[in-house]
């Protein structure tokens, strides 16, 4: 057993979730290659579940094996085989960017990073996330993005303060395990998520709770109460009640880029996290069921005429304490659900 918390039960959910994902979303068919190390319970564990899914695939230690051989490996695929990589941390190969090189070559990629960010309990958390359910994630996914796509005004209600959205959105993006109209198909995993931002970057004003917010070492960070957070032309104003932690990351962006600019909405649809069911890695949370920001003028899936991309080096995600996601007066999100028929 790779850890009494990962018990039969667990690795049995594991598998389906895992063959789910290859199945529903990648739509594994040929030649895969899995890269694994043994760094961590939850890495390990995710490695039975792929030797059990994938039991004529390839599997590297990563730890055991020289890079270039990993290099050489990687060069015997063709179009449309699959790559997977199980990270305790996340694997470096010299200069050779994993993902991005990985997609260049038209190869399928499931990545599982920072598995270590997340110890005991949150290893079966973790494992709950990766169940697929298109009908779910799709359904909702593209009803959001209709929605958002014409919509002309959002509010996010949250403890008796309304962050407000006046001059409507950029078209929206969604993850949610549909690659059939995407160049590259996969990436990294849990996924569910539609996310945003405002057309104009200085039509956003108003107040918002906050959660919890990623730290500077890219774990969630709860506060021991909710922040408030002044937002004024799309520019951090303010924050009440704040914590020494969460002054450092605004100090961080100040230094670095001046104003602290909000970008993303991200609209999260993973329902194994909620403002209750929290994991440590901020990558992997940000697909919590409910509503982010994030802090930073990084947000590369957009152009925006104030932003010099050069320039942007922070994108840092803040959770809301939504109570009502509103756009034009329609009630979107409530009680900790999306409430679109899809």
């Amino acid at each position: 057993m790779t850890t009494d918390i990962f018990t039969d039960t667990a690795l049995d959910a594991a598998e389906k979730n895992v063959h789910d994902i290859l199945t529903l979303a990648i739509r594994h068919t040929q030649s895969a290659i899995v890269v694994f190390d043994e760094q961590c319970p939850l890495a390990m564990a995710l490695t039975r579940a792929y030797r059990r899914c994938l039991p004529d695939a390839t599997f590297i230690n990563f730890d055991l094996v020289e890079p270039v051989a990993i290099l050489a490996e990687f060069g015997r695929l063709v179009s449309g085989d699959l790559v997977v990589l199980i990270q305790s941390t996340s694997f470096r190969l010299d200069a050779f960017r994993l993902r991005v090189e990985l997609f260049k070559r038209q190869l399928k990629v499931i990545e599982h990073p920072h598995l270590s960010r997340m110890p005991g309990a949150e290893g079966l958390l973790y494992i709950e996330s990766l169940a697929y359910d298109p009908v779910y994630v799709r359904g909702v996914g593209r009803a959001l993005k209709a929605r958002i796509d014409r919509a002309e005004v959002g509010v996010i209600a949250s403890g008796g303060e309304r962050l407000v959205f006046s001059s409507g959105f950029e078209a929206a993006r969604l993850n949610v395990g549909d690659y059939s109209q995407m160049n590259n198909v996969g990436g990294q995993f849990p996924i569910g998520e539609v996310f945003t931002e405002s057309k104009d970057l200085e039509a956003l004003n108003g107040r918002v709770r906050l959660s919890s917010f990623g730290d500077t070492d890219f774990l969630v960070n709860i506060p021991e109460s909710p922040m408030t957070l002044e937002i004024s032309r799309g520019r951090v104003a303010g924050v009440v009640d704040s914590t020494p932690e969460f002054d450092r990351v605004l100090e961080q962006i100040r230094a670095d880029e001046g104003d602290v600019w909000v970008r993303e909405l991200g609209l999260g649809l993973n329902r194994a996290f909620t403002q209750q069911r929290i994991v440590s890695d901020i990558g992997t949370y940000e697909r919590m069921c409910g509503i982010h920001l994030s802090l930073g003028a990084k947000h590369g899936s957009y152009n925006k005429p104030q932003i010099r991309k050069a320039a942007a080096k922070y994108h840092v995600d803040v959770f809301a304490m939504t109570e009502l996601f509103t756009l034009d007066d329609e009630v979107i999100y409530r009680d900790g659900a999306w409430q679109l028929s899809y």
